[in-house]
Parts: C-alpha cells; sequence; structure tokens
C-alpha cells in the first residue's frame, strides 16, 4: 500500500479539543489530561495556546498551565502563538514551539485573524522571525485548505501558495487543515501533489462528514508520516460552526495498527484517558474506538 513504516501523532486535544468546550475546564483537569496523553507515549502533545482571553475563554489559563505543567523528556510540548505578545508570553513560559495559525482563504482570514490574507502574512513575519532567533521552532497551521463555509470550493493553486508563504518564512512544518471536514481521499492527494510532495507537510481533518480516517490513509499514502489529531474526537472551530470534532486518536491508532505502521502510543491508555476526560465534561466520547471499547 505504500505507506511509511511510522508516524509522528501530534496530539492536539489539550489545545483544539478543548478550546470549544463551553464549560470551563479546570486548569488543574487540563494538566492532568496532558500528563495522562504523555503516559499513553505521545511525544508532541499542543498544550495551549497563548491567546488574548476574549477570544478564546477555555484558554484564559495558558500562563498558569505552563507555569505547572510537569514536562517530561522526550515529550514536546507546543503552544499556539497568534501575534507578538503571545510570543512574548510564550517565550516567558520557556517553551521550544510554537505554532501559528492561518487561513488559505480572506473570508475566515477576516473572521478569524480580522485581517486579510495579505495582512496575515505581516502579522505572522515578526512572530517568526523572533521564534527563530529565540532558538524555538515553528509550526504552521493552514486552516480552510479543503473547503471554506462562506466560499465553498477553495482553488488548490490558492492553498498551494498561502502554504509556501509560511514554509518560506521558516516554519518547518505545514499542517494542512480540512477545518470544517469536507475534504475527500481524492483531494488530499491532488493537494498533496501539487505541494511537490509529502515534504514538510502535516495533515489535520475533522470528521464532519465520515472522512476523516479515509483522508487520513489517502496522504499515509502519498507520504506524509505526521498526522494531527485529538484524544476521544474533542474539537471544532469557535469561528466555523459547521465544524465538527477531529479526527480521534484512539480510532487513528486502531487504523495503524491494522495497517502495521509504528506510532507508539497505547491505544488501551488513550482509551482509558477518553473516558476519564469525557467524565470531567459531562458527556460521551464521540470517537468510535471509545464507544466500541466501552460497551464492549
Amino acid at each position: 500500500m505504500n505507506l511509511p513504516e511510522q508516524v509522528t501523532i501530534y496530539e492536539v486535544g489539550a489545545r483544539d479539543g478543548l478550546q470549544n468546550e463551553k464549560t470551563a475546564v479546570p486548569v488543574e483537569v487540563k494538566a492532568e489530561f496532558i500528563g495522562r496523553l504523555a503516559d499513553a507515549g505521545l511525544t508532541t502533545i499542543e498544550a495551549t495556546s497563548f491567546v488574548h482571553p476574549k477570544w478564546v475563554p477555555q484558554l484564559a489559563d495558558a500562563d498558569e498551565l505552563m507555569a505547572g505543567l510537569e514536562r517530561r523528556p522526550g515529550v514536546n510540548y507546543p503552544v499556539l502563538v497568534p501575534n507578538e505578545r503571545g510570543m512574548g508570553r510564550a517565550l516567558a513560559a520557556g517553551v521550544e514551539e510554537i505554532a501559528i495559525f492561518a487561513s488559505a482563504t480572506e473570508a475566515f482570514a477576516r473572521k478569524n485573524l480580522n485581517r486579510s490574507m495579505d495582512e496575515q502574512y505581516a502579522m505572522f513575519e515578526p512572530v517568526v522571525s523572533r521564534a527563530l532567533a529565540e532558538g524555538l521552532r515553528v509550526r504552521a497551521y493552514l486552516s480552510m485548505a479543503f473547503g471554506d463555509p462562506w466560499e465553498g470550493d477553495v482553488p488548490i493553486p490558492q492553498v498551494v501558495a498561502a502554504g509556501k508563504r509560511l514554509l518560506e518564512m521558516g516554519c518547518y512544518q505545514l499542517s494542512l487543515g480540512d477545518t470544517i471536514g469536507v475534504g475527500t481521499a481524492g483531494h488530499v492527494q491532488e493537494l498533496i501533489s501539487a505541494f511537490g510532495g509529502p515534504e514538510r507537510l502535516a495533515v489535520h481533518f475533522h470528521d464532519t462528514y465520515g472522512q476523516a480516517l479515509a483522508n487520513t490513509l489517502a496522504a499515509l499514502q502519498a507520504g506524509v508520516t505526521t498526522v494531527d489529531a485529538s484524544t476521544g474526537g474533542l474539537g471544532g472551530c469557535p469561528y466555523a460552526k459547521s465544524a465538527t470534532g477531529n479526527l480521534a486518536t484512539e480510532d487513528l491508532v486502531w487504523m495503524l495498527d491494522g495497517l502495521g505502521v509504528r506510532h507508539g502510543v497505547s491505544l488501551d491508555a488513550l482509551v482509558e484517558t477518553s473516558l476519564w476526560m469525557a467524565s470531567r465534561l459531562g458527556r460521551p466520547s464521540p470517537s468510535r474506538v471509545v464507544t466500541a471499547r466501552s460497551n464492549s
């Protein structure tokens, strides 16, 4: 099937997963969640975002979380940084990696960043430059890479142009986001091919149309080796109401195990963690694997 031997799971549950929860999650619960994810074998766990509390109230405790977080050897804890002020907070927190969050469409750039597409790059350039000068690694998310609720289908050349501008800034990796979950396997492979191949690309799928695993398999067959996922299938997007949960990490692990692709994560520990977090949130996990395991 032309699959990679090993895949890196970029866990986004603690940030992208929780940011859309309406009920405030206590900082100690977030810290324990991150600790449990590390215990399960995840080595990249996006911890939080240094965004203004007005825009994402759930992550208002970012400074407190990072100050008290037990950071394990061999585990990377990147944070999302939207602007120069957030960059200052990230440096004060002693992070080693940041992520920036850009849009492939004009409509979403204005709704999510209050900037035009061109203006978003001007906002990110000093952030990336400062991070690189301080020795940090920088990852870029590119949202609405497959479809936009306001603009519809997003032309592939438009996505490629936006993504390459981010890579040219010095980002080590570009995560292609299917923010509203409308992508299909053929579209995934066509987009990756349009970038000239999978080098420096990751994928970030939402499961709105039930295509997240199929799209992931298509990306793996195209050579991608980093996949974003959220334990328990938590997540959405506060600025795109049609966006449902992220690809569940448990569902991804189940598929990778069946394909014989190494990933280093314990499925049993993930399921236990998802059930624990679901009890804290007061609702069941949308993960198919978690549902099947808890009913068996």
